[in-house]
């Protein structure tokens, strides 16, 4: 048996997924609606969880398209809004995928600070009046990945606000929302603002990262250009896995998921914080209020690359911080608690440690 232990999936651990209510909800997938859940369908994803979506954030069905997952609703959008030159916005850190498809696409990426409460808008003020003319800016608001940060109601507001003041689009990125364990919900920015956001969000966090359905909010025009590119893409995505998910949504199993991985969540984050506060006192870090990650920054000097080696040798994983910037991060990680048990956490610190003080 392993004796591996990672740090490195953001993704829940099997004991925390409802694999009950799943089989429940794909035998009356197959039961109740045999036809549109074994069918083809189309682009715009399986009809009754369009619809479901749509009404969970007050739009018409028309605003919204389903997909394989919520990244393929980002590269739908970043190949239908980006070319090869435009200025695109990023938090500094970010998700990693989201910086190499943007740079695939040849966009010039311009990475603003984040803060414990998220996004510098100051710092992209003075990026604007510096000249920079984004197409879009791409934020995680909640939790976000990977440092685990929120944007705050008074930045949220005034991101907005230059948004409007600059004409570029904000593309709220949005898949851990649902897993707050403290502190208050914020409105989405969609809420806020319906003309100048576009909204993704997946079902991979709250159901089962296997379901691989994600979707996407935004005005009715840009949702008929994307729908038109997924098209020409797939066809369309699974409908047999977006069946599932709808049964699994209506029938209360969703937000019964929800508790329960919130429940874990809660708990495997501070036995992250006090394991680090105990064995790795020289780290820095802000305990998340939700979602799967937290951002672990090391005395100046170290060596992320290094220590990865040195963990790689105990058995553990984690994600160099250097992997989601465009420069710097050396003496910063990432470490994903939601697929590693109580347990299996205060171990991994443990090694953790071990690797660190190996270096010294």
């Amino acid at each position: 048996m392993s004796n591996e232990i990672s740090f490195a999936r953001g993704a829940p651990s099997l004991d925390i997924v409802d694999v009950e209510g799943l089989r429940a909800a794909a035998d009356s997938a197959l039961t109740e609606d045999p036809r549109g859940t074994t069918a083809y369908g189309t682009a715009i994803g399986y009809v009754p969880l369009r619809a479901w979506i749509a009404e969970r954030h007050g739009v018409g069905p028309e605003h919204v398209i389903v997909t394989n997952g919520s990244m393929q609703a980002d590269a739908l959008l970043f190949e239908r809004v980006v070319r090869d030159g435009d200025d695109v916005i990023v938090e500094r850190p970010t998700y990693d995928r989201t910086l190499l498809s943007l740079r695939e696409r040849g966009a010039r990426v311009h990475a603003v600070d984040l803060g414990t409460d998220g996004l510098d808008t100051d710092a992209l003020a003075s990026l604007l009046e510096g000249g920079v003319r984004p197409k879009l800016a791409h934020v995680i608001p909640n939790f976000q990945n990977p440092a685990g940060y929120t944007l705050s109601l008074e930045r949220r507001r005034a991101l907005l606000e230059l948004a409007a003041t600059h004409g570029f689009m904000i593309f709220e990125d949005d898949p851990y929302a649902a897993l707050r364990f403290s502190g208050e919900s914020l409105p989405t920015m969609l809420s806020l603002d319906p003309t100048n956001v576009t909204y993704a969000s997946s079902f991979s966090k709250t159901v089962c990262p296997g379901v691989r359905v994600g979707y996407l909010v935004g005005p009715e025009e840009l949702i008929g250009e994307v729908t038109r590119l997924a098209t020409n893409t797939y066809i369309s995505p699974s409908m047999i896995a977006q069946s599932i998910v709808y049964r699994f949504c209506v029938s209360g199993a969703l937000e019964r998921s929800i508790e329960t991985v919130r429940l874990a969540l809660r708990e495997r984050a501070a036995a992250l914080g006090e394991a680090l506060a105990e064995e790795l006192p020289e780290a820095r870090f802000d305990a998340p209020e939700g979602g799967y990650f937290m951002w672990v920054t090391l005395p100046q000097g170290a060596d992320v690359d290094a220590l990865y080696r040195a963990a790689l040798e105990r058995d553990l994983h984690f994600v160099k911080g250097t992997d989601f910037m465009l420069d710097g991060g050396e003496n910063t990680l990432r470490i994903a608690y939601s697929g590693v048990t109580p347990e299996q956490i205060r171990e991994g610190v443990s090694r953790l440690a071990a690797a660190w003080r190996s270096l010294s």
